[in-house]
């Protein structure tokens, strides 16, 4: 059987396409991605394949974009964190295609948002410490022609750190 597609209605959101049960899978796995099907079934209150076949659903209509694990990085040795804003030299389509986050060597970041603002760009870097930051500041964000200015502003404590939708 195939599953059907969460198609919103015409001027809907999608998230009005969805049941509650397809916002109580995707809280459950949002908040905890090696949750079995089984365990998820159980939680919502349904059995295993009307389960698995609502997930499939959501992959296949791009809801769920993937599952990852949430790492700590100050176990790893990684727990120096700085958020960096990054202004373009100046906002063209060449600058922007050539500022693009994914094409960004070295991949340090965990996260590079486009915005708005006083700021183009703002980075989310880990590394192990200062000089490791100092290292990639000077050596790659400062050497990018695109980029006009950065500012950091370094993380002292971590209070909440998701990754969660509020689906409420």
């Amino acid at each position: 059987m195939k599953s059907a597609s969460i198609r919103p209605a015409k001027g809907k959101n999608l998230s009005e396409a969805l049941d509650a049960i397809d916002s109580k899978i995707l809280d459950l796995i949002q908040r905890d991605a090696a949750l079995s099907v089984a365990e998820i079934a159980e939680r919502v209150g349904l059995s295993s394949s009307p389960c698995w076949r609502r997930i499939k659903r959501l992959e296949d209509a791009g809801v769920i974009l993937r599952r990852v694990t949430i790492l700590d990085g100050e176990r790893l040795g990684l727990g120096f964190e700085v958020y960096c804003t990054v202004k373009l030299s100046l906002p063209t389509k060449q600058n922007s295609r050539r500022s693009s986050a994914r094409s960004w060597p070295g991949r340090r970041w965990s996260s590079a948002p486009r915005s708005t603002g006083s700021a183009d760009y703002e980075l989310r870097i880990v590394t192990r410490d200062m000089a490791a930051f100092d290292e990639l500041l000077r050596e790659k964000c400062c050497r990018w022609a695109w980029s006009r200015t950065s500012k950091g502003r370094i993380v002292i404590r971590g209070v909440k750190n998701t990754t969660a939708v509020p689906l409420a």
